[in-house]
């Protein structure tokens, strides 16, 4: 189910709402009742993937439960490599057998497996909560809440990555509790905000960029053409994926609920290390704490940190999608944080117009590579933006460029308007709403457009 659905905004979210309030007085029943709504959303696209949602979570618990009764920590090592290889089975067993054919030039059958929305996250949030328990750092909770952890709805497809001591204390705190009426309105319009960019700025973008990156691995585009498409693409993107966290984290307020914050305008950035902790923040938190820290991180040396930020970021580029363009994008991005840790020990910092400036133009080349289909492609692209082709060509829907490049700058983050800016306004609850009205009248039109991040 979409978020920006109109049976999702007029269906399901007020209806869940209410049963949830009318069982406020009861923490097993609201609690049942999230997980019931969870698994309608999650196998409204598919049903068959809810036994694989639910056996991932059902067998990490089991797991945790039989080290904590034996001691042993191969329950929890067993726990990790299960998850791992349910996501691995599903999003790159085809990319591994089509890697090995390269290699050896024979043709092997592929495996065609259609892959689990949510699995990149929600194997995430499972293998974070095994590691936490081999550092003693997690308690082996009841069923009931673990499973809400992973399967509360408005997270469960496309994050934030939430892990379990952020949202598990959460479920026993009472709905009525004070400040409910502020948490609904703060929700209500924090929705709205992302249910905005989706519809209003990130689908019109996609309509521009998709053409332009198909045609980019068949033909060469133009100077305008390749800047239309790499800019289109970088607004989209952003606009897309923080939308749909504005609308998760707008969602869950509804219930009394807070998910982490994931985007601080990314692209107010200097520096590529500051970039990601503005972007995509849940993961990045995942990666430090769960891969980089333990592999050296900054305090074993240059050579152990130059390792441990490769590494790291390939398999970022991994995680982000099964292909080696996506590798190489992990790859470009975790140079680009060597080179940038190097150049601030140096201590000659550079004014702040250049430094955006680099960052930005380094940040738009990974996601042309991100976007492209090839390598090729992706070449003569950042040729074309580079004007080796000529000067030709205009820059496409400017205004829609100009519109996404001020939103991306200047509308904060879910939990900027959260703990400063909303407060309880007559004409600010009159503007959402009407906003919320032309966005859903906007989805009518026609079928509602999936989230970047929404079978992932």
């Amino acid at each position: 189910m979409l978020f920006q659905s109109q049976v999702y905004v007029l269906g399901f979210l007020p209806l869940v709402v209410l049963l949830y309030y009318a069982a406020a007085g009861s923490e097993r029943w609201r609690q049942w009742l999230l997980i019931l709504a969870s698994l309608v959303f999650y196998g409204w696209w598919d049903p068959r993937f809810i036994l694989l949602v639910t056996g991932q979570i059902t067998a990490t618990w089991w797991l945790a439960r039989a080290h904590e009764r034996t001691g042993m920590r191969g329950f929890l090592v067993a726990g990790v490599v299960l998850n791992l290889a349910s996501l691995a089975t599903f999003k790159y067993l085809d990319f591994l057998l089509g890697s090995v054919e390269a290699l050896i030039g024979t043709a092997l059958p592929r495996a065609h497996l259609i892959l689990p929305i949510g699995i990149s996250f929600f194997s995430f949030q499972l293998i974070s909560y095994l590691v936490d328990r081999m550092r003693g750092e997690a308690p082996v909770y009841p069923y009931r809440p673990f499973a809400l952890f992973v399967l509360v709805f408005p997270h469960v497809i496309a994050g934030p990555i939430v892990r379990h001591n952020e949202l598990v204390p959460q479920f026993a705190l009472h709905p009525l509790r004070e400040g409910l009426w502020s948490r609904i309105g703060i929700g209500l319009a924090i929705f709205t905000v992302g249910f905005a960019k989706k519809v209003l700025i990130a689908d019109p973008l996609s309509q521009m960029v998709d053409p332009l990156f198909a045609r980019a691995g068949a033909q060469m585009l133009d100077f305008g053409q390749a800047w239309s498409a790499a800019l289109g693409f970088s607004f989209q993107l952003f606009l897309d994926f923080s939308a749909y966290t504005e609308m998760a984290i707008g969602s869950a307020l509804l219930f009394g609920l807070t998910l982490p914050e994931n985007f601080r305008r990314p692209y107010l950035a200097t520096d590529l290390r500051d970039f990601w902790r503005r972007w995509h923040i849940s993961l990045s938190n995942f990666l430090r704490d769960y891969l980089y820290i333990p592999l050296g991180g900054s305090r074993a040396g240059p050579a152990r940190f130059v390792f441990a930020t490769i590494l790291t970021m390939g398999l970022c580029g991994l995680w982000h999608g099964a292909g080696w363009t996506f590798v190489a994008w992990g790859l470009w991005h975790g140079l680009g944080l060597v080179v940038c840790r190097g150049w601030q020990q140096v201590a000659r910092p550079m004014p702040a117009p250049a430094a955006w400036t680099i960052t930005m133009l380094f940040v738009l080349a990974g996601w042309v590579l991100f976007r492209s289909t090839s390598f090729g492609a992706a070449g003569d692209m950042l040729i074309s933006l580079a004007g080796f082709h000529g000067f030709g060509g205009l820059l496409q829907e400017w205004k829609l460029l100009l519109a996404a490049a001020l939103v991306s700058a200047l509308v904060p983050s879910a939990h900027e308007l959260k703990d400063r800016l909303l407060r309880p306004h007559p004409g600010l609850a009159m503007g959402a709403a009407a906003l919320a009205v032309v966005c859903v009248l906007e989805v009518g039109k026609g079928a509602p457009q999936s989230f970047i991040y929404f079978q992932f």
